[in-house]
């Protein structure tokens, strides 16, 4: 029986969707959700940042500034999702993370150190005959430890809605 379910979210509707739709697995098992917003910091614009400031201290220190901005922006997402989903969810443990690092690897490393049953992920910008998953559930459906659930997001309406996951 699954007892922790992870997503990963960002500022699309789509990543509502599917956290909608792991928010429904977890209350249907009685799990706890994680709801995971991961951050890349951009080489250019460490650079630079890092070359603007003029002392080697005030180096470290624009870097740890991009560092904290980028953080910032992904918990803001993450709460946001949160907040969304306690309306429909009142009673389920849902916690907000984030982690640094590309979407797939900070969704593979969290599950690693939670010890997720199930991964919930979205098939986001899956599209054309041939292509089957998007990067970041093709990376994850490779590399994970666990189970994953693809989220069919691309339908308006979506079984999510129903706040009933699609369980055989």
């Amino acid at each position: 029986m699954a007892k922790t379910i992870l997503t990963g979210v960002d500022n699309s509707e789509t990543a509502l969707r599917a956290a909608e739709q792991a928010a429904a697995l977890a209350s249907a098992f009685g799990a706890e959700l994680h709801v995971l917003s991961a951050f890349n910091i951009s080489m250019g614009e460490t650079v630079r940042t890092v070359q603007s400031a003029s002392e080697p201290s005030g180096k470290s220190d624009a870097y740890r500034g991009i560092v904290a901005q980028y953080s910032q922006n992904a918990e803001r997402t993450a709460s946001t999702v949160v907040d969304a989903l306690r309306i429909n969810f009142p009673d389920l443990e849902i916690t907000s993370k984030v982690r640094e690092g590309t979407p797939a690897a900070a969704i593979l490393g969290e599950a690693g150190q939670i010890g997720a049953d199930i991964i919930v992920v979205g098939n986001k910008r899956v599209q054309g005959p041939a292509r089957f998953l998007g990067s970041i559930a093709r990376t994850v459906a490779s590399e994970a430890e666990c189970d994953l659930y693809i989220v069919n997001t691309h339908h308006p309406s979506g079984r999510t809605q129903k706040n009933k996951p699609d369980i055989m």
